[in-house]
């Protein structure tokens, strides 16, 4: 490799900041600054119409979101002309940090590396880096005045995402929800039938509402192989099981797999649920779940409605019978608000709600 000569090494030197110089260009209009403050206004213009559409899919619950979107509104009206003044002066002062700059690197180009100009590119290096630093500390001063707002947003804007996902799922699905059944949450999971993890697990959707949990397979699943490769597939969905959620009597939340980066849980329901001990893999955290189940179970979340629950299936569900009129045996089964019929489990008589 052939060893540069000086006037060749001060030309690349020079070429260098040329570049740096040109990338400052941008960066000193605080271009991001502005992008990003331009997204959070977007975001906080859009939160009510998304709130709006979940509503109309039929998300019922935390009645405040309305109220919190409408406050963000306020808020970033009294934020957003700071945020823009703020941007505007910072650039103006940088944009004229940088024309002197911009008028020495134009000296620079074809001269000879004498001292004089080695002299000079030694201090519009350091004229460069300083501005850099200038620059990037105007940024991150114009973020540092609206930070907690973007968090807070942000943390609305990521639930309503998981809302959605949830309701998008829920249109998907074989089954139907209760009359006023509400649905909380719903999350990627894999049920291990025999506790330990299984590849043939189903693997699909659990679905919490204020009244059951539910899991539905929703997977392709191999119907041929030729030599252990797949050669072909069959969508499979359908509800593998449901049950009351006041029955859920134990949860326990733990991490396992190698890395003990899987979030499981394992649920035991008591007497009168179809079924009676379940463990699943869920794509979420083990934690979070088990504060959604367990203030599902005790109805918290019933506080937080924002459409009222029918009255007529309220007493409806008061005067749902015991017994079963056809044989007097005792309804085992919880009865669930909404339910139209119940089935006697000993002489498989059907009573009308």
């Amino acid at each position: 490799m052939t060893t540069p000569s000086p006037a060749e090494q001060f030309a690349s030197d020079v070429r260098s900041l040329q570049m740096e110089i040109g990338s400052l260009q941008e960066k000193v209009r605080l271009n991001q600054a502005s992008d990003a403050v331009e997204d959070v206004q977007s975001s906080v213009n859009g939160l009510l119409q998304r709130i709006s559409k979940v509503r109309l899919q039929g998300y019922v619950f935390e009645k405040d979101l309305e109220e919190q979107a409408a406050g963000f509104v306020k808020q970033w009206a009294l934020l957003q002309p700071s945020l823009v003044a703020q941007i505007s002066q910072q650039s103006l002062a940088l944009q004229a940090s940088l024309r002197p700059l911009e008028t020495q690197i134009a000296q620079l180009a074809g001269k000879q590396p004498d001292a004089s100009a080695r002299s000079l590119l030694a201090s519009l290096k350091a004229s460069v880096e300083t501005l850099e630093e200038k620059t990037q500390a105007a940024e991150n001063q114009v973020n540092g005045m609206y930070d907690s707002f973007h968090s807070q947003v942000s943390t609305v804007e990521y639930h309503l995402s998981e809302v959605e996902w949830m309701l998008g799922q829920l249109a998907e699905a074989k089954f139907n929800l209760l009359a006023t059944e509400g649905a909380i949450a719903a999350v990627k999971a894999v049920w291990c039938k025999d506790v330990k993890e299984n590849k043939d697990d189903p693997e699909g959707v659990m679905y919490l509402t204020d009244q059951r949990l539910l899991f539905e397979q929703k997977e392709e699943v191999a119907t041929k192989k030729v030599l252990f490769i797949t050669t072909e597939k069959q969508k499979v969905q359908e509800l593998r099981w449901e049950a009351p959620i006041t029955l859920l009597q134990e949860i326990k939340p733990s991490k396992q797999g190698l890395m003990k980066n899987e979030d499981h849980l394992d649920l035991r329901f008591g007497p009168g649920a179809p079924i009676q001990t379940i463990h699943v893999h869920i794509w979420k955290d083990a934690n979070d779940w088990l504060q959604l189940l367990n203030r599902a179970k005790i109805k918290d979340f019933d506080k937080t409605r924002a459409i009222g629950i029918d009255q007529g299936e309220v007493e409806k569900l008061k005067s749902a019978p015991s017994q079963c009129p056809s044989c007097g045996g005792n309804f085992e089964q919880a009865i669930l608000r909404g339910q139209s019929e119940v089935k006697c489990q000993y002489c498989g008589f059907v009573v009308r709600l």
